[in-house]
């Protein structure tokens, strides 16, 4: 079975993470196209009260297309979510396993797609590693 994630856990404030997320992501060519506080978004449509927790939508937009050109529904799945949450101490950042598209859709040529796209969220995922870690 496919992994959900490609994640990582850093010794970080919630804030430097969302941050380093951010500029992980620009270097790998990805934009922020939405950003969702699922925490004040809770607190203020059913009072529910979670860890700080943000969804960010990004977007290499080479490779969005390039899946939208090999499957029009490949759209679905766009942008890449990427969640940043508080977890203790530390800071989880999760991003959406891209091969999940390719077992959701069997047309030819996404699988390529889908492995340059891990490849580059697993670049920017690591590089959290580096630049979080505790001194």
């Amino acid at each position: 079975m496919t992994e959900l994630a490609i994640s990582t856990r850093v010794n970080s404030t919630f804030e430097d993470t969302v941050e380093s997320t951010r500029k992980a992501l620009s270097e790998q060519g990805f934009g922020i196209l939405t950003e969702i506080d699922m925490q004040s978004t809770l607190k203020a449509k059913i009072d529910a009260d979670i860890e700080r927790y943000v969804i960010l939508g990004a977007c290499n937009p080479r490779l969005a297309k390039a899946a939208i050109d090999t499957d029009r529904q490949v759209g679905l799945l766009l942008p890449c979510n990427v969640v940043v949450r508080s977890d203790g101490s530390d800071t989880i950042v999760e991003a959406m396993n891209p091969q999940l598209m390719v077992g959701l859709s069997a047309a030819p040529g996404l699988a390529d797609v889908a492995d340059e796209a891990t490849a580059l969220l697993q670049a920017a995922i690591a590089a959290l590693d580096g630049e979080n870690s505790p001194s």
